[in-house]
């Protein structure tokens, strides 16, 4: 499967339906993993760059497009090549800029996370001990807290739309998109053990509620409220 052919089905399927505002949280696109640098240093490959522009020519051209972006300048670059894409194509973009809650915000001690992911051996194996709360919350905050944070970000983009259809890209990481799939929608990593570079979660309101959906199945509605 080409990264990012799902990503735009999605937003393609939703246009269809006449959803006028799209809310895209995506990962970035295909990245470097040089061992000598910090992991939110790695850039992207040139695959990557081909692949984020190929996204944006296949947007839908009636969309003008917005970015926010996590900091790292993987996410920066990605959201740039898709709009760079998109207005190469014939449509229209606005700014991008970057958003830290669409960074690792909810990694409280990035040495002992990355520690734990090692005993864990992998990424799949620390996020379901996160989600089972077994990482201690000095390492990493509460999935669950993380999850509605970002949720709440991208409800908020949802009422701040222009005059005419947009879609606004929110460019993070897998751990974030996991994390999503996981605690909003409900799609574990049990039965969807990938978060593919360029795959994305949208969010849109309809008949006065707001939903979130990914590629694997329907829509449902968003709940973002915070407990205490």
């Amino acid at each position: 499967m080409t990264p990012g052919k799902t990503t735009n089905e999605l937003v393609e399927q939703l246009t269809n339906e006449g959803v006028e505002h799209i809310v895209l949280l995506m990962r970035h696109s295909a990245r470097e993993y040089a061992p000598d640098k910090h992991d939110l240093l790695n850039p992207l490959t040139d695959e990557g760059r081909d692949l984020a522009r190929d996204m944006g020519t296949r947007l839908p051209k009636g969309l003008a497009v917005r970015g926010y972006t996590s900091p790292a300048e993987r996410c920066v670059e990605t959201a740039g090549l898709v709009m760079g894409g998109h207005e190469a194509a014939g449509g229209d973009i606005l700014r991008n800029r970057i958003v830290e809650a669409l960074g690792v915000f909810y990694v409280l001690d990035q040495m002992k996370m990355f520690m734990s992911m090692r005993e864990a051996g992998g990424i799949v194996p620390i996020l379901q001990n996160w989600y089972d709360g077994k990482i201690a919350q000095d390492v990493l905050m509460p999935a669950d807290l993380a999850a509605r944070l970002v949720g709440r970000v991208a409800k908020e983009k949802l009422a701040q739309r222009g005059d005419k259809p947009q879609l606004d890209l929110l460019v993070s990481h897998d751990f974030t998109l996991y994390t999503i799939k996981d605690q909003l929608l409900k799609q574990d990593t049990t039965r969807y053990p990938h978060v593919h570079y360029l795959d994305g979660v949208a969010f849109f309101n309809r008949d006065g509620k707001t939903f979130i959906q990914s590629h694997h199945e329907p829509a449902i509605e968003l709940d973002v409220t915070l407990t205490v």
